[in-house]
């Protein structure tokens, strides 16, 4: 029977899409093939109809459950005899399915790459006529691959080891280049034929908007398709409660999925979605894999995923037959720190390597940038999703909210003119946050901290929202003129292109949208900006404390106090109940409830002694939020003499903040002001003895080749809480020298 008979009397179609005839031509022939198609362009049909041609049995490996009992259920209301072998069943149900497949009962089976190697499997294998071996989402055997599963390996031992090498095929819907090439030499396909029918689908609708109102804005949208099919994807269990609460809370019918359920009750919720008895479902990316729902109208994103493989698989799954859909994704800045912290703590395979886990999260961190960039392009949406898979569309796609936005061309050389000085200011030690505050002429206790507003490019553009700053500088990263490092710290230096705007020789265009703009500007600082970092160090002690104390009484910590009073507590560090009622927020109920706990937490970090925990003044809080009852006289700065040097007593090894601790012991404390870790940390950073990686409030040293010869070590800590923090030793020559050039060089 021809395959075009094949096709019609089977699965009801009078004609092959796009690339999947010359596919079949290719097996058919005896050739391996790997076919890199959409979701929704057919790929079954690609090895269903040759398995149908073929004499002996086609294995599909594929790796998830719901995926194999759909395709078999189709394929056996199709009049296909299929079976699928993986955990859901039984080992008795395993043994007749085996037993009717030896007895020739079945031309498809589909099992787990996970049961290849199982004893009863290869027993059955190496006794039956094996016509082809097919791989189902291609891309987990690299590990390029978004889902590299290192079960797929054990495809290529089946392979080797069957008496008769069979037909090899594979298909995957998101490849890259890497991906592509992984594909091809992991499985060592032979005399290969590679198929890409093309990445588009040009029946969706691609949005992002960056927005804060995340719920409200989904509660409108589904308000106005409330008749039509939608998945809604949330990154975590969490988010996926939420927003399902709150559609049924107004009355949509809508079902949940995600890993923390029980499989009857996930089994149960997938069920009332494709057969719609509820329109709406609110998922992780557990839901959605050979799902094959052709009349999903919409995918909503409530969280950016960590990768454009990721995103297109599941925004795929909008408009599968053919009609207009929607695939819309609601980002915000938050989006990326959630999925940089979800990639950091990924699960450790086993059967991996340190190596292989390092190599993993690198390329996890990659395609998480390239996701990021998506949602801040203004270019074509469609463009960017279509060069990110290999292929180039020259035309912008005129049905993307970017193709639809009005926006402006602005010239802004001379920003980035200031944006590539300022960074070689900072010697390339910075990241975005740093260097936009900086440019800003923010007053954050970070960049105060550090003396960044004695710099000369401090300032300099004050008139400019962070939010565009920070928008200029991601597209001089993705047009190559700076370089973002790869590292969990990462910083933003200076690339070879960068010349070129500073000469002159190019000029840097981008987009706004003019509606945007008018908004833009209105974020307020944060309340805890006043602490410097001991400060911040007290301000998390009492939030664990506040923790603890709404635990005990079953409600929200906001409840307890808000982080404005908790900030002012660290300023004021009341003692008693007359300095607690002074601080914002507390009145005497709250007093009477909790004062005293707080105000025993501070006495223990304080050790009873006021100490400076802020970087605001009296003067600037009129409304005496800092309290200071006793003005002392004005005390000089900092200055080692010579008759304290030589009361200094040096050690094999000590942390650079006790060096300081002693210096400040030799002072007069009634004249002259403390010295503190850094203070001379920012000295050794100027003179590049150390460098300094910002990462929000937490740094991350490096001892240079300068600091090496002093005598400089950095070691990383663990705190009781599990946070890593990196602290500064010093051998007894570091000592030597640091107390020499604060007697010499550093003086105020």
């Amino acid at each position: 029977m021809k395959s075009t008979q094949i096709l019609k009397k089977y699965f009801g179609y009078d004609s092959f899409r796009k690339g999947q005839d010359e596919l079949i031509d290719s097996i058919m022939s005896g050739q391996d093939v790997l076919g890199i198609m959409p979701t929704g362009a057919g790929k079954s049909i690609c090895y269903q109809v040759p398995a149908l041609m073929m004499d002996g049995i086609t294995l599909v490996i594929s790796p998830l459950i719901s995926l194999m009992q759909d395709q078999v259920r189709a394929l056996n209301e199709a009049g296909v005899h299929a079976a699928y072998i993986n955990s859901s069943l039984s080992q008795t149900q395993i043994t007749k399915a085996l037993q009717n497949a030896a007895n020739g009962q079945y031309k498809i089976i589909y099992v787990a790459p996970e049961r290849l190697e199982t004893s009863m499997f290869q027993d059955f294998v190496m006794n039956s006529e094996i016509s082809m071996v097919t791989v189902d989402e291609a891309h987990c055997i690299s590990q390029w691959g978004q889902d590299f599963r290192p079960s797929y390996l054990n495809i290529v031992k089946l392979i080797e080891n069957l008496p008769k090498r069979p037909v090899v095929s594979a298909f995957t819907a998101t490849a890259t280049e890497n991906v592509k090439e992984d594909i091809i030499c992991v499985l060592g396909l032979k005399n290969v034929k590679v198929s890409v029918t093309g990445f588009d689908r040009e029946n969706l609708y691609f949005e992002v908007k960056e927005i804060k109102k995340k719920d409200e804005e989904i509660l409108k949208y589904i308000e106005e398709y409330k008749n039509e099919s939608g998945i809604i994807y949330c990154a975590t269990r969490k988010n996926v409660e939420a927003v399902s609460e709150l559609l049924k809370s107004h009355g949509i019918s809508v079902a949940r999925y995600h890993a923390g359920m029980s499989n009857e009750e996930r089994k149960a919720n997938q069920d009332a979605f494709i057969y719609d008895e509820k329109p709406v479902i609110v998922a992780t990316n557990a839901f959605g894999m050979g799902i094959d729902k052709s009349d999903v109208r919409y995918v909503i994103h409530y969280n950016m995923p960590q990768s454009m493989e990721n995103y297109y698989q599941e925004a795929g799954r909008a408009g599968r037959d053919g009609a207009k859909s929607d695939c819309i994704l609601l980002y915000s800045p938050q989006d990326v720190m959630i999925n940089k912290f979800l990639i950091e703590n990924k699960e450790v395979r086993a059967d991996m390597t340190e190596e292989d886990m390092a190599a993993v999260l690198e390329r996890d961190e990659w395609r998480l940038r390239k996701m990021s960039y998506y949602c801040t392009t203004k270019e074509c949406l469609r463009q960017f999703i279509l060069k990110y898979f290999g292929e180039n569309s020259m035309c912008a796609c005129g049905n993307c909210s970017n193709c639809l936005s009005e926006y402006k061309e602005t010239d802004v050389t001379d920003i980035c003119k200031n944006i590539i000085n300022c960074i070689s200011e900072l010697r390339g030690r910075f990241g975005i946050n740093v260097i936009a505050g900086i440019l800003r002429g923010e007053k954050k206790s970070k960049l105060l901290s550090y003396g960044f507003d004695k710099l000369s490019y401090y300032g300099m553009e004050s008139s400019v929202s962070e939010r565009k700053l920070k928008q200029i500088i991601n597209e001089m990263v993705m047009r190559e003129f700076l370089h973002k490092t790869d590292d969990r710290y990462s910083v933003i230096t200076l690339a070879a292109k960068s010349r070129l705007l500073l000469n002159g020789e190019e000029r840097f265009i981008i987009k706004v949208n003019e509606e945007q703009e008018k908004t833009i500007n209105t974020r307020k600082q944060r309340t805890s900006d006043v602490l410097n970092s001991k400060g911040f160090e007290l301000f998390d002690r009492l939030r664990e404390l506040r923790l603890t104390l709404a635990k005990k009484e079953g409600m929200p910590p906001y409840i307890v106090c808000s982080d404005k009073t908790l900030a002012d507590m660290c300023v004021k560090q009341p003692f008693t109940k007359e300095e607690m009622l002074n601080v914002n927020g507390i009145g005497e109920n709250k007093f009477n409830k909790y004062g005293n706990e707080f105000i025993n937490a501070v006495k223990e970090f304080t050790e009873g002694k006021k100490q400076v925990l802020s970087y605001e003044s009296l003067e600037e809080h009129p409304d005496n939020s800092i309290t200071n009852s006793t003005k002392s006289p004005k005390k000089k700065e900092f200055e080692l003499t010579p008759e304290m040097a030589q009361k200094v007593i040096y050690s094999s090894e000590c942390q650079l903040t006790k060096l300081a601790a002693q210096l400040n012991e030799l002072r007069d404390e009634n004249v002259m002001k403390k010295t503190s870790g850094a203070a001379i940390q920012r000295k050794l950073v100027a003179e590049s003895y150390i460098s300094e990686q910002v990462y929000g409030r937490y740094s991350k040293y490096t001892v240079l080749e300068k600091g090496e010869q002093m005598g400089i070590q950095v070691r990383t800590m663990v705190s009781e809480r599990g946070t890593k923090y990196d602290v500064i030793l010093l051998y007894e020559n570091a000592q030597r020298e640091i107390v020499d050039k604060l007697l010499n060089e550093w003086k105020p």
